[in-house]
């Protein structure tokens, strides 16, 4: 069932707020039980990200790990103090098809009490590792509605090597008449009969920059739905440590044109008006108030 969001014009801005070191290609070389040796980035990363944010007066939703909040509580306030909204994004980056539904549901409910506790904010939003709710984990719409959750933006409709559900809704649907949770899926371009990917992340760094903003550009134009675009702090710190021993295709995708991100990320933050996912479509949805923040100053391309 679809969902209808509350503007076309406005796309949501979303972070996935993760260091370099525990990103899914690096795994083959980093191991989960050593995080806490390699030099964290990501406080540095998001305050940069925050400071971007506040000179376009852009609003987005924050997907956070369990495992940075608890290393980071005053980022996660400055976070929710600038008027950002708090998700979760698991607590240490474990794709779900690798846990099993009662370990999954410890992972989220655990995650869900660190950052409420710490932001003092309800969390409403989860997104999952690595976009690992596909057709062998639809029961996680289930659980996340179990444990309080609203809704879920962990489906990327495009097909990879990693992830992927090439044939789930471009578009919010309800993917369950058991409850209301909401899937918002990451912006992808209808064409040639195939879904392109055009929300963010490595192929916002692989492709020039006009094909994306075109892309953007067109979803609102020719499907009059709001985009969902995704990014990682590490995705602007070209000097972040270099994970020796990689692969040829995880250095490619993980290390690609980082040092033009930042203003590819300041033009999108400039070409198009962005906001939290919570106020695009949440409120409409459930008949509630808008959270109370600020609009977004910025517009989108006419």
């Amino acid at each position: 069932m679809s969902v209808n969001s509350t503007s076309a014009h406005t796309g949501a801005m979303t972070v996935d707020v993760e260091d370099y070191f525990q990103v899914a290609a690096l795994a083959e070389k980093v191991r989960r039980a050593d995080w806490d040796s390699y030099p964290c980035r990501v406080e540095r990363n998001v305050d940069r990200i925050l400071a971007m944010f506040a000179e376009r007066r852009v609003r987005a939703t924050f997907f956070t790990l369990g495992w940075i909040a608890e290393r980071y509580p005053l980022l996660i306030r400055r976070i929710v103090g600038a008027g950002h909204e708090l998700a979760s994004h698991g607590y240490e980056h474990v794709k779900i098809h690798n846990q099993a539904p009662d370990a999954f549901r410890l992972d989220i409910r655990r995650t869900k009490a660190i950052l409420e506790q710490i932001s003092g904010q309800r969390v409403r939003g989860y997104r999952a590792a690595s976009f690992s709710i596909d057709q062998r984990t639809l029961w996680a719409f289930d659980v996340l509605a179990e444990e309080g959750y609203d809704y879920s933006s962990s489906v990327y409709p495009i097909r990879h090597d990693h992830y992927g559900m090439p044939d789930a809704s471009r578009f919010a649907f309800h993917p369950s008449d058991r409850h209301r949770i909401i899937e918002i899926p990451i912006s992808t371009l209808r064409l040639f009969d195939r879904n392109l990917p055009s929300g963010g992340g490595g192929y916002f760094r692989l492709l020039p920059y006009g094909v994306s903003r075109w892309a953007l550009r067109r979803i609102g134009e020719q499907d009059g739905q709001p985009t969902v675009f995704f990014f990682h702090p590490w995705e602007i710190d070209p000097e972040q440590p270099r994970i020796a021993g990689l692969s040829l295709r995880s250095r490619f995708r993980h290390y690609v044109h980082l040092g033009a991100m930042e203003e590819r990320l300041r033009a999108v933050l400039r070409d198009f008006s962005w906001d939290r996912i919570d106020r695009l479509f949440l409120s409409k949805e459930l008949g509630e108030e808008c959270p109370a923040t600020s609009p977004t100053a910025s517009r989108s391309i006419a």
